[in-house]
């Protein structure tokens, strides 16, 4: 059994997906890596192809009918044969030091029989354009370099959020968990750090910072204009997390409380970008969505105890000037789009 499985989901990926597997070859013959093809009309088949005829014990080509992000993450899921499983998108690419780092981490806990659910390392805003970048840790949130629960971890700020990029999830928990992300649908990576988390019993945290998260491309799905031409799918997304679990009914303090915390973060931009939008039809949509919530009288309460959320579903001027003063500052503070 491979230790890792490093999942690539392409498409239409032809003149930046080498970086990304370059990046991940450097694990050698612990790591398999999965090319997933979605359904791609450029080169990326070709070079999928390409990368595995080269490295067959490393690489694999998966091509498929485009499914969308969901549906390659999905597909690398199901064919994974990584005790741990990694998404590393396309344009991104890890720190090839950390990496080694990780793995070494990561076979040490195998060999002393401490697997662990999730495994968490840094994350690194890349804005190349502007030569900026941002690293996001959690050193004074969580105990770093040991086995630990839910139950050490302290208040999570809200720039530190565990995101597809910063975590490793055991296949098997991922697998018994359930998780199947929806096809055809942007933002689904919030679902699959989300959902999930429940089923974690056991994290590890190193401090390094393994993603470097690429910002920049005007096609890109999290670039603003992007977002809100997509903003169905936004509110799609929003929604599932809402409807995936009855978040009063989990026991756990510090679970449930980053479960809210994450969940309100999403609520905010979905908020701001209705807003921002600004008709008549997205102001609607930004009511339905919070009487959404508020179909479920406990969830909503508890997701409504923060001063800063009751302000982001104020109407009228002040309502939506807060929401849009709070993600604006987000925006140059991260520089997340």
């Amino acid at each position: 059994m491979k230790l890792l499985t490093v999942a690539i989901p392409c498409y239409n990926s032809a003149e930046y997906m080498s970086h990304a597997i370059k990046t991940a070859l450097v694990g050698g013959e612990d790591v398999e890596i999965l090319l997933i093809d979605d359904g791609s009309t450029d080169e990326t088949p070709a070079i999928a192809d390409k990368y595995q005829d080269k490295y067959p014990d490393m690489i694999r080509a998966i091509h498929q009918e485009n499914k969308g992000h969901g549906g390659a993450v999905n597909t690398g899921l199901s064919q994974a044969s990584g005790r741990y499983f990694k998404v590393l998108d396309s344009d991104d690419w890890f720190d090839e030091d950390a990496f080694l780092r990780v793995l070494k981490v990561l076979r040490e806990l195998v060999e002393k029989r401490k697997a662990v659910d999730m495994f968490l390392c840094n994350y690194v805003y890349e804005k190349v354009c502007e030569n900026k970048s941002k690293s996001i840790g959690y050193t004074n949130v969580m105990p770093v370099g040991k086995v630990f629960t839910w139950k050490h971890c302290k208040h999570f700020a809200m720039s530190q959020n565990i995101l597809m990029h910063s975590v490793i999830y055991r296949t098997k928990m991922l697998r018994n968990s359930g998780l199947k992300l929806p096809e055809h649908t942007f933002y689904v990576d919030n679902l699959f750090v989300y959902n999930p988390l429940p089923f974690v019993k056991t994290i590890y945290y190193l401090d390094v910072d393994l993603y470097r998260y690429y910002i920049g491309r005007e096609d890109q799905s999290v670039n603003e204009k992007v977002m809100i031409s997509r903003i169905d799918q936004q509110i799609r997304v929003n929604r599932l997390m809402i409807d995936a679990y009855d978040l009063t009914k989990i026991e756990n303090e510090p679970l449930q409380n980053y479960m809210v915390k994450y969940l309100d973060m999403i609520l905010l931009v979905s908020t701001a970008l209705l807003v921002k939008i600004g008709t008549p039809e997205s102001l609607r949509e930004r009511d339905e969505l919070w009487d959404y919530l508020k179909s479920q009288p406990d969830m909503y309460k508890l997701v409504n105890k923060r001063t800063w959320m009751k302000l982001a579903q104020r109407r009228g001027a002040a309502g939506n000037g807060f929401i849009k003063l709070v993600y604006t500052l987000a925006q140059k503070i991260f520089g997340f789009n």
